[in-house]
């Protein structure tokens, strides 16, 4: 399974939409395999990610929205937890993911 981002395709939220392009984008390039999940779509999905969402994660009221990230059925954490990771170069940390080797790394092997 590995990473699955949970998005909402049909959001009327600018905000949401720019979060999940951010995400997406940074995965992409950075050639991080993941499963984009549209919840929209399914409510199978949506209730799956919701139930599975620590407690201590979800927002004091409503539901939590999307990006939501996974790896198989850890979860990793919602954008501002991306974010973070990203300005502090831990995203492979944050998803649970090994490190890659850096060029210097790679030439030594």
């Amino acid at each position: 399974m590995g990473i699955r981002v949970f998005v909402a395709s049909s959001s009327s939220s600018v905000l949401i939409k720019k979060r999940q392009q951010e995400l997406v984008r940074f995965l992409e390039g950075n050639k991080i395999e993941f499963e984009e999940v549209d919840i929209t779509m399914s409510e199978d999905q949506r209730q799956w990610m919701y139930r599975n969402i620590p407690q201590e994660c979800r927002p004091a009221q409503g539901n939590p929205l999307p990006p939501q990230i996974f790896n198989d059925d850890r979860y990793c954490g919602d954008y501002e937890s991306f974010f973070e990771s990203k300005e502090s170069n831990t995203v492979f940390s944050f998803l649970g993911l090994k490190p890659r080797p850096t060029t210097k790394q790679t030439a030594e092997l």
